[in-house]
């Protein structure tokens, strides 16, 4: 406790944009001070000048002139500081609005990847009937056709899937099959291709999503840093000369 009392402005202002602030601020306390013991009438009585001579009417108006001319330099920097908090506040909305447009885009991306879940589920779980040819309902009285896993695949139904490729029309039922399950496997590659881009772009959202609210952050603490450092400054020039 006794250590931040010790502290000067100095030691708690440290942007670079306020240093010139300070300075002048001292500055023109300093004018001031030089003023107000021009203007002193002990002094004017101990010299035994009464009223002042023109030398030192000459030295008030010398004096006067630079407390202008500095207080002047202050209200030009205040000036600048109160646009530069403006800008700040500015960038800081349009920040938010960002991250506000990033996480309803990280939704969207949330129910699709949940509608793809869904689909994939469903097409895993489907029930397949196949329904042979006449001679392959012949060959079923000869082998044990359940004990195929293949027959358990969800795939499409054989007239939907020649009039997608009619080229395929003319292949045998084993030559068919085969077909039928190789479509089967390069659509589920291409689901599986849709679900890893769309992981990566999640896990790229919400690491740029964190990063814009840790600079959110930082931005809000400096601004308020900012604020406080800037409210010396203010009081002077509440202050009636």
């Amino acid at each position: 406790m006794a250590e931040t009392a010790s502290m000067t402005v100095r030691d708690i202002v440290t942007d670079p944009s306020l240093l010139p602030v300070l300075q002048i601020s001292a500055n023109a306390h300093n004018q001031c001070q030089k003023l107000l013991q021009l203007l002193d009438p002990t002094n004017a009585a101990a010299s035994g000048s009464n009223p002042p001579s023109q030398e030192t009417i000459l030295a008030i108006s010398k004096q006067q002139k630079i407390l202008y001319s500095l207080l002047a330099q202050l209200r030009g920097l205040n000036r600048d500081a109160v646009l530069r908090v403006r800008e700040t506040k500015q960038v800081t909305a349009e920040a938010r609005q960002e991250i506000d447009r990033l996480h309803l885009q990280l939704q969207n991306l949330y129910y699709e990847q949940k509608h793809l879940m869904g689909e994939i589920a469903a097409c895993e779980s489907y029930e397949f009937v196949y329904a042979p040819s006449p001679f392959y309902r012949m060959y079923i009285l000869t082998v044990d056709w359940h004990s195929h896993k293949y027959l358990s695949l969800p795939l499409i139904p054989e007239e939907e899937f020649l009039e997608l490729f009619p080229e395929h029309a003319s292949l045998d039922a084993h030559e068919l099959m085969i077909a039928r399950i190789k479509h089967e496997h390069d659509e589920r590659e291409k689901l599986e291709q849709a679900r890893q881009e769309l992981l990566k772009r999640k896990q790229a959202l919400i690491a740029e999503n964190k990063k814009r609210k840790d600079d959110l952050a930082n931005l809000d603490a400096d601004l308020e840093r900012f604020i406080d450092a800037a409210k010396p400054i203010q009081k002077i020039f509440e202050k009636e000369y």
